[in-house]
């Protein structure tokens, strides 16, 4: 396992209680971090989350928040008051796919409102704090669906597309104060986005990935960690596809 040493430092993770968002959440908890782990609704699953870190749960901080909601994150930062916060990862995501002619408004609606709006709700108001110390680290949970395009993701993939564009812009916006803004694109990772697909169509992906198997969420949570680190400080405005070669 990579080893990182995040001691003395606070992490927001959006989507964090659960998925690639959880792996991401537990990775920076054993490297030394304080983590706020975000989570949109289910009180339950977060709490039992935090149950089985153990002695881990001593650094997390659940915080419940729907990041779709402009207010809500303002007054979320607000509420951190003097704390300072060196990591923000845009994790939260959600997908319903369907074909354009088929797709309803508020399919393309919630699609971009969550995958897009929320990244530039958190991220406008964890700037401001990055802005204020000089330092800051912000990782976006983009998709290989924003690069490549897949078939019935018109709203997915243009959302994924989105926070792409969007980290270049910002990352020339912030750079001479010594805050990164980079992009994780994973391809197909073995996680609950994925479980509504059918057999047939997994076993269909995995034959178009040179590695012929899925990715973990550990795998992605490691590369996240690695662009949050002090020592990718000259990586800025990137993108880190991580896809088994698709």
């Amino acid at each position: 396992m990579l080893q990182f040493d995040f001691k003395d430092q606070v992490a927001v993770v959006t989507g964090g209680t659960r998925g690639i968002g959880r792996a991401i959440t537990e990775r920076f908890l054993e490297s030394g971090a304080i983590v706020y782990a975000i989570y949109r609704s289910n009180d339950e699953a977060a709490n039992k989350f935090k149950e089985e870190l153990g002695p881990l749960a001593e650094n997390l901080r659940l915080a419940k928040l729907d990041v779709c909601d402009y207010s809500a994150c303002e007054a979320f930062f607000n509420d951190l008051g003097d704390q300072e916060i060196h990591i923000l990862v845009n994790n939260s995501g959600i997908r319903r796919d369907n074909l354009l002619l088929m797709m309803k408004e508020e399919e393309w609606d919630n699609v971009m409102t969550t995958n897009l709006k929320g990244t530039f709700n958190m991220t406008k108001f964890a700037t401001n704090k990055f802005l204020r110390s000089r330092y800051g680290r912000i990782v976006n949970m983009s998709s290989i669906a924003g690069v490549l395009g897949l078939p019935g993701q018109t709203n997915y993939s243009a959302s994924k597309a989105g926070q792409v564009a969007f980290a270049k812009s910002l990352s020339k916006e912030v750079a001479k104060r010594n805050i990164t803004v980079n992009n994780i694109a994973p391809g197909f990772v073995e996680t609950e986005l994925i479980d509504d697909l059918p057999e047939a169509q997994v076993a269909e992906y995995k034959k178009t990935v040179p590695m012929k198997r899925f990715g973990t969420s550990k795998e992605i949570a490691d590369a996240v960690l690695f662009l949050s680190s002090k020592e990718a400080g000259y990586i800025t405005g990137a993108t880190l596809e991580i896809t088994g070669g698709l």
